[in-house]
């Protein structure tokens, strides 16, 4: 069951005719995942099966790091003009994602680089296309179109919630429209009065059918001491 966690100010409720009010709920959801408490600890679990996980903030540099065979390795978000580009690191030298390993598994799980790193949430001209319930929570629908090519989701549909503006639901679909992956965020934590993610589990679908091949559990834990740096 959600927790929705009290505590911040409910947000204006928005103008569902308004693309400028569909850019502002997303600016809402990005200072939420985009670690404005510097540092968010946690872990990816598949089949049993933990791997620790620890995303860092440093200015427009988001870290994504997995630990694994004793050895951490991971990638970089840059978030520039608008923009959220990946970036691997070799050598110390910093070179942009290949665009088929976008859309590739992380360490055998279904989650994949774009999922990992939300930079859907950074595409541009969102469109507010409805409301709906999600678990018995009012929110807003909104639609998200790959200006690219890179990536698996050419559509990505997102709900958020009307009162609070936490992210909820995420599905993911291709260019044929056929759904890929499903994202619910199960519960919720506050910290420096912002909603962040604490707990969501990613679906994988059978290209065409309605049909659950794989689940991967998300899990954060709350930073012991916060520092509010917003982007």
């Amino acid at each position: 069951m959600l927790t929705i966690a009290v505590g911040i100010s409910p947000m204006a409720d928005a103008d569902t005719s308004s693309d400028t009010s569909a850019e502002k709920l997303l600016e809402g959801i990005r200072l939420g995942t985009t670690l404005q408490h510097g540092k968010l600890d946690g872990h990816i679990r598949k089949d049993g099966k933990r791997t620790p996980l620890s995303l860092h903030l440093s200015g427009e540099d988001i870290t994504f790091q997995f630990h694994t065979n004793n050895t951490w390795s991971g990638f970089h978000m840059q978030l520039k003009e608008g923009e959220a580009k990946l970036f691997e690191t070799e050598q110390g030298k910093a070179t942009p994602f290949p665009p088929q390993k976008i859309g590739e598994a992380i360490i055998g799980s279904d989650v994949t680089y774009e999922d990992l790193s939300l930079r859907f949430l950074y595409w541009k001209d969102a469109e507010i296309v409805g409301e709906d319930k999600i678990k018995m929570q009012s929110c807003y629908k909104l639609r998200l179109l790959n200006p690219g090519k890179d990536g698996r989701y050419s559509l990505v549909y997102i709900w958020v919630h009307k009162k609070y503006g936490a992210l909820m639901q995420m599905a993911g679909y291709d260019a044929q429209g056929r759904l890929l992956k499903r994202f619910h965020v199960t519960d919720l934590m506050t910290v420096d009065k912002i909603q962040t993610l604490k707990k969501m589990n990613v679906e994988t679908y059978q290209t065409g059918t309605n049909k659950v091949t794989g689940v991967t559990y998300l899990e954060f834990k709350k930073p012991s001491k916060s520092v509010r740096r917003g982007l």
